[in-house]
């Protein structure tokens, strides 16, 4: 099995390339690039002062919490101790977003989707274990909160097209569920798995049925074609268009985010490196390689697009991606440190002009931004 990455918590202090340890010991004696600490520290500061004026704690918009777990997962992983205040605060907002039922959203009577419960709840539960890690005081929020998002995964019949993988919100009357939700309640799952040896005795353990997420992960990846090896978004939705196979039959076709979010999914499944389903995944993302769109959509999702690339990579320990027929490897670290710094704006902060999910709105993508900067440092 692949051993995941151990994440260094230190902020800045122990951000480095690929001269760090990857066994979780300290930086080696090289520094990291000057512009990806300086990104870091705009960035970061850039967050701070941006905080809701409106509502304390808060980045984005309050209905949907997600935005401001990804600002403080940001800031728990890539910031120091100066940034404290306005972490305690978001930790603070988003226990005010807690629901009976263990879920971390708003309630959205009448919007497609509801409150995005799935959605917000995974974001929320890896931020706050990032800050608080197992701190008695919010153990039982975040033990809830793992026990709605596994309870989350749709199951019931096998054959059904979407088994095993998770939707935007359990609640919905319809059968539904996609690779994004999936890899975020994967991700969520896996990183908080050691709080279920503190759960206490009596309650059910919060666990997924990890051969069927895998199932429905493999079922969203294309083996034919030129985009083989890469992922679509869900057995019914095109996000990148369709195309025709020479029997006539109609394919989605795969692009790079959501082909990273599979690949994601199944280093936190556990698969070996070895198994043709990555060895595929890695394929794809060696010849579509670009930080300059987001392959198949163009600008859209693009900084999604990195973030995901940036966490997907890191967890499989890789410092590079092989190509084949002897080509150099991509130096995929230092390739996205540069472009980050070269995209960044002047205040700080990264924004898309392209709105497509969002990433108009510079908390959200800023947050994006320096996630992927702290991953592609660890």
């Amino acid at each position: 099995m692949m051993k995941l990455l151990p994440l260094l918590s230190a902020g800045l202090a122990g951000f480095c390339l690929v001269s760090c340890s990857r066994d979780g010991g300290v930086p080696g004696a090289n520094a990291p690039p000057k512009n990806a600490v300086e990104s870091v520290q705009k960035g970061l500061a850039w967050l701070a002062a941006n905080e809701s004026a409106e509502v304390p704690g808060c980045w984005g918009d309050p209905k949907f919490p997600a935005v401001t777990g990804l600002a403080l997962w940001a800031m728990a992983e890539a910031g120091g101790p100066e940034y404290k205040p306005q972490m305690d605060r978001a930790v603070e907002f988003l226990l005010s977003c807690v629901r009976e039922d263990g879920g971390i959203y708003v309630e959205n009577p009448g919007r497609r989707g509801g409150g995005l419960s799935n959605y917000n709840t995974s974001i929320c539960l890896t931020a706050l274990h990032a800050a608080r890690g197992k701190d008695p005081a919010t153990l039982p929020v975040l033990l809830r909160a793992r026990a709605f998002v596994a309870s989350s995964q749709l199951t019931g019949d096998p054959d059904d097209e979407y088994h095993g993988g998770f939707g935007y919100d359990k609640a919905n009357d319809r059968a539904y569920t996609d690779l994004m939700n999936t890899h975020f309640s994967i991700e969520a799952i896996r990183r908080t798995q050691g709080l279920e040896d503190l759960r206490p005795a009596g309650q059910p353990r919060a666990e997924i049925n990890w051969n069927a997420a895998l199932a429905y992960v493999s079922s969203l990846q294309n083996h034919e074609g030129e985009d083989a090896g890469g992922f679509f978004y869900n057995p019914t939705d095109a996000k990148a268009g369709v195309r025709t196979n020479e029997t006539g039959a109609v394919r989605f076709n795969a692009y790079g985010s959501i082909t990273y979010a599979g690949f994601l999914s199944m280093i936190f499944c556990e698969i070996k490196q070895d198994d043709p389903r990555v060895v595929s995944a890695l394929d794809y993302a060696s010849r579509y390689w670009t930080l300059d769109e987001n392959p198949g959509l163009e600008q859209g999702s693009l900084y999604f697009y990195i973030n995901v690339m940036a966490r997907a990579l890191s967890a499989a320990r890789m410092d590079s991606i092989p190509r084949k027929d002897g080509a150099a490897a991509i130096q995929w670290r230092e390739e996205v440190i540069a472009r980050l710094a070269a995209l960044q704006k002047e205040d700080g902060s990264w924004s898309n002009e392209d709105n497509r999910w969002w990433e108009s709105d510079p908390s959200l993508v800023t947050s994006y931004a320096l996630l992927a900067l702290y991953y592609a440092g660890h």
